[in-house]
């Protein structure tokens, strides 16, 4: 494979990847984005419908405007937003190569990818924790009939489905699937829908199991999955319920293995937080940063694109010193 160089290779190409990728433009600093899938792959793979928490001026880069006609922005929205700001700053990325190693020589790192061999002087990895999903390690779970992404509602109409979680994945599936007329069931380990639901969705939920339209088993878990039916395990003991589909929306979790086999320290807890220096985001591992939701470990909900924006910032403003 040929090599090429650059002094900063930037692992991600989601807003925050796209931030780090301006801020070393406006540096002239030349650069290379790395996505293994499509631009914004995590935003991509977003529900259809889903609408974002935040207003739309919080999930700006680059100082381009991101004007919606709602006054929190739909997926559609951002996919577009991203990618005329990726036009606008003509960002230099490579869509669908995946990085497969990274190893550290005297004066620079190695970088081999599905496609290409790179060398570069500094590494941002801003990779986002939207690739692995937490399984349900139940018999069944492999069948074609559990997803652990939901898309679009329509392909549940008239289908008995099971939505397995209380926060937000799971809420708009259950609500959005019920609305195409299927028969829904939720699946709760806790006592409650979750907190931390959309504030203008919640009560909508609670209102729908309440009144009975949308079935709840609050403090259950699935037992096994089979091909037409599903043994869930509740306060009341097993319940058998029929079935066609099971949405597992158990959340997703970052790549902290990949981190691991390049050096990068982690917190010896459940968190498993890297480490990593809070003004200038440079790991234990000297050149390497770290921007994003990464940045927090096991815990991907306190870190969003609006509170992450400025890592771009801080990132490039200390290879700048260095240089």
């Amino acid at each position: 494979m040929q090599t090429t160089h650059f002094p900063i290779i930037i692992i991600g190409g989601g807003p925050i990847g796209l931030a780090c990728g301006i801020e070393a433009k406006k540096a002239g600093i030349p650069y290379l984005i790395l996505e293994k899938g499509c631009l914004v792959n995590s935003l991509y793979n977003y529900p259809s419908n889903m609408t974002f928490f935040s207003t739309s001026e919080r999930l700006e880069i680059g100082d381009v405007p991101f004007v919606s006609v709602n006054a929190k922005p739909t997926r559609a929205e951002a996919l577009e937003y991203y990618r005329r700001v990726a036009v606008a700053y003509k960002l230099n990325i490579h869509l669908f190569e995946e990085v497969n190693t990274i190893e550290r020589t005297a004066n620079k790192f190695n970088i081999q990818t599905t496609k290409q061999n790179y060398t570069a002087d500094h590494i941002i990895i801003a990779s986002g924790f939207y690739d692995i999903p937490y399984l349900l390690n139940v018999k069944g779970e492999n069948l074609p009939k559990v997803t652990h992404y939901y898309k679009d509602p329509h392909f549940y109409a008239f289908q008995k489905v099971i939505v397995v979680g209380a926060n937000n994945s799971a809420v708009d599936a259950a609500l959005e699937t019920w609305r195409k007329g299927a028969d829904v069931t939720m699946v709760i380990r806790e006592k409650e829908v979750g907190e931390r639901v959309k504030y203008w969705v919640r009560p909508d939920v609670v209102n729908r199991i309440e009144e009975g339209s949308i079935k709840a088993y609050y403090e259950s878990s699935i037992m096994e999955i089979k091909e037409h039916e599903v043994f869930i395990q509740t306060p009341g003991g097993i319940k058998t319920i029929e079935n066609d589909w099971v949405i597992a929306a158990t959340g997703y979790q970052p790549n902290l293995s990949f981190l691991e086999k390049i050096g990068i320290t982690l917190s010896n807890d459940d968190v498993r937080k890297p480490e990593y220096n809070e003004e200038t985001h440079e790991t234990n591992v000297p050149n390497i940063y770290l921007a994003g939701v990464i940045c927090g470990g096991m815990n991907t909900s306190r870190l969003f694109i609006e509170n992450s924006r400025e890592h771009a910032v801080r990132i490039l403003q200390s290879i700048q010193q260095k240089n």
